[in-house]
């Protein structure tokens, strides 16, 4: 008999995998978060055809910000604020113009009241 037939724990049970369920796991890489990465590349007789990069990011609100990615809320397309603030922005842009063709426009009738040539 060798040192292994005369184990003390032998008749212990060995401990199986643990059970969990699908709101673990779920919950668990929320709050971890999980990359999943890959290429596709499409080449015919070494000549490249096409390339998709596929990056995602599955993760918790919370998570993603500590990661520094919230483009969410920049995005006019996902986010009420942002739509507003990219149509003040463009509401700016177009006064700003306005404005210069008001004044370009003002400066050359000043102009050619007096009898000026245009520039």
């Amino acid at each position: 008999m060798t040192d292994l037939d005369f184990r003390q724990d032998a008749c212990s049970p060995v401990p199986g995998p643990r059970n969990t369920d699908l709101a673990d796991i779920l919950e668990r890489v929320l709050d971890k978060g999980i990359v999943i990465a890959g290429d596709i590349k499409i080449d015919l007789l070494d000549i490249e055809l096409l390339t998709i990069r596929l990056r995602l990011f599955v993760a918790s609100v919370d998570t993603a910000k500590k990661a520094g990615i919230d483009w969410w809320e920049t995005d006019p397309a996902l986010s009420s604020r942002a739509a507003r603030s990219a149509l003040q922005a463009e509401n700016r842009e177009l006064r700003a113009r306005l404005e210069e063709l008001e004044s370009t426009s003002a400066s050359a009738s000043a102009s050619l009241s007096r009898g000026e040539p245009e520039e």
